[in-house]
């Protein structure tokens, strides 16, 4: 029978259990090798000079395997690709020491024409240099945390359902929430990823837990991290206010690092698999039903596997008591956002129209939208307030706009009544006969009347508006027309028969002069 070369690792595994002191028949017993094939490597160890009683390390008979049996060196390189990649061995160990697999492989591709994919490269590493990889590659444990410390939180895809109402297929995910001592989990099905839904969640499940872990990691999701930044993470603003409330530290992992939150990445496909497949649901609300009904009779029961403990059991009996207390007010849900300043000096704003300061044309502002208010800030400071309106309506603070382009819808029909009443009883009497009728259509010319004021005085314009009246005609145009003739200090020479003898006060009586000479004659 041909003799076959082992593999070095299987070599160095002879080698290990002859320095535990096993004897050749038990060696060859525990590995299924013939008694003359181990007889044989340990009899080149020996005529190396080792002996069983000199302990060395599993790298170091490597080595000695490697130099003594290069046909086994070689059985590590039976495939074509990792002899291609065998000459580069120097400097393929001098790049891991400062980059990492992929980095190395991708500078061998481009810079000395290596052909081979990065998985054939990955493994040659591991058949050839174990020892060499990239700290980068190394998955740190995490160590077991403190009842109620840490939660880890992150959203699930779980598959298309099919809504029995509208009979469209809509993409469900979950949101889950898991204790990390206890591993007790919340999950609720969500059909949308916005900022509204990941708030929501947070409050439900904090209250289905019954209180709030001092630490909650979560993926760099733009509705809790803005920035992500390991050292300085910028919080989505609500967020950052929903956790000032409820007292929790946010920990968001780094980007792209899902094991920074293992016990949450984890139970995802256990969620989608126990609780999800082979289900169906008449309606959200029955989903979300049943999915607190599964967290507490199906996950919260089983074995785990790691804590070797049901979830629900040690989560009443340890970790309850380690959690923060719910605060005593209800969280107040709100949303931030972001709106430009239009020419209008109104802001759109969760589909409705509010104004601010005109002054703040063309900023951003940053808005804060709850049930019953919208404010605006402008970085910290509060620079609006507004009740919250229906979607498509405005609302408007005329101190927001100039006063000379909100003038007219500042003087009302009732404004002008008053002013006029300051200005004397024939202004009064004329600018509520100018109003009797067609009001808001008039409002225009009560208020050219109450202008007059500025330039001509109280006294003149309603000496003015009593001529007006005189002659039955308490026009804007007339009132004007007898101040600018200075007829308003003469005396009324006709009765007021409720006709109207235009002439006589609109241009004066010169413009008649002609015409009365010519009848005389």
């Amino acid at each position: 029978m041909a003799r076959r070369d082992f593999a070095v690792r299987d070599i160095v595994e002879v080698y290990m259990h002859w320095q535990a002191g096993r004897s050749m028949r038990a060696i060859a017993r525990s590995l299924g090798l013939d008694r003359n094939t181990v007889r044989r490597y340990i009899r080149a160890a020996k005529e190396a000079g080792y002996t069983p009683a000199e302990e060395r390390s599993s790298q170091e008979w490597a080595q000695f395997v490697r130099r003594r049996f290069p046909k086994a060196a070689d059985h590590r390189l039976r495939c074509q690709s990792f002899a291609w990649i065998e000459p580069y061995r120097e400097r393929i160990e001098k790049g891991l020491e400062t980059n990492t697999v992929s980095t190395v492989w991708q500078r061998l591709r481009d810079e000395a024409g290596l052909a081979v994919s990065l998985s054939t490269f990955r493994r040659y590493l591991r058949a050839a240099l174990p020892g060499a990889r990239s700290s980068r590659d190394v998955v740190v444990w995490r160590p077991e945390v403190a009842p109620g410390e840490e939660a880890q939180v992150d959203f699930g895809r779980l598959g298309m359902w099919r809504d029995p109402v509208t009979g469209k297929r809509r993409l469900a995910w979950a949101f889950i929430l898991v204790l990390v001592f206890s591993r007790h989990m919340f999950v609720r099905v969500v059909f949308r990823l916005d900022s509204r839904t990941w708030l929501t969640c947070h409050v439900l499940g904090l209250t289905f837990f019954g209180g709030v872990p001092r630490r909650i990691v979560l993926d760099n999701l733009a509705d809790g991290v803005l920035r992500p930044d390991i050292y300085d993470p910028l919080f989505n603003r609500a967020y950052a206010e929903l956790a000032c409330h409820y007292g929790f530290l946010i920990d968001p992992a780094r980007k792209g690092h899902s094991q920074d939150k293992p016990r949450v990445e984890r139970v995802v496909p256990y969620v989608r698999d126990s609780f999800w497949r082979g289900r169906d649901f008449s309606s959200e609300e029955e989903a979300n039903r049943e999915a607190q009904r599964w967290c507490l009779e199906v996950a919260g029961r089983r074995i785990h596997g790691t804590t070797g403990q049901r979830p629900l059991e040690l989560y009443a009996r340890e970790e309850r008591a380690g959690l923060l207390p719910l605060p005593a007010e209800p969280w107040e849900m709100r949303e931030w956002t972001t709106a430009k300043v239009a020419p209008d000096a109104h802001c759109h704003v969760a589909k409705g129209f509010y104004s601010v300061p005109w002054g703040l044309i063309g900023h951003r502002l940053e808005a804060c939208v709850t049930e019953k208010t919208v404010q605006f800030f402008q970085g910290e400071q509060i620079v609006k307030t507004h009740p919250r309106v229906p979607p498509g309506r405005k609302q408007t603070d005329f101190a927001d706009l100039p006063a000379d382009r909100v003038a007219f819808f500042l003087r009302t029909p009732q404004w002008c009544r008053k002013q006029a009443g300051q200005l004397g009883t024939h202004v009064l009497e004329t600018v509520t006969e100018v109003l009797s009728v067609n009001t808001l259509y008039n409002l225009r010319q009560a208020q050219g009347i109450l202008r007059l004021e500025e330039k001509y005085g109280p006294e003149r314009l309603d000496a003015a508006c009593r001529r007006a009246l005189a002659y039955g005609d308490p026009r804007y145009r007339t009132v004007k027309n007898i101040l600018e003739n200075d007829l308003d200090g003469k005396p009324v020479d006709a009765p007021r028969d409720g006709g109207r003898a235009v002439g006589a006060f609109l241009h004066g009586q010169q413009q008649f002069a002609p015409s009365a000479a010519a009848e005389g004659e």
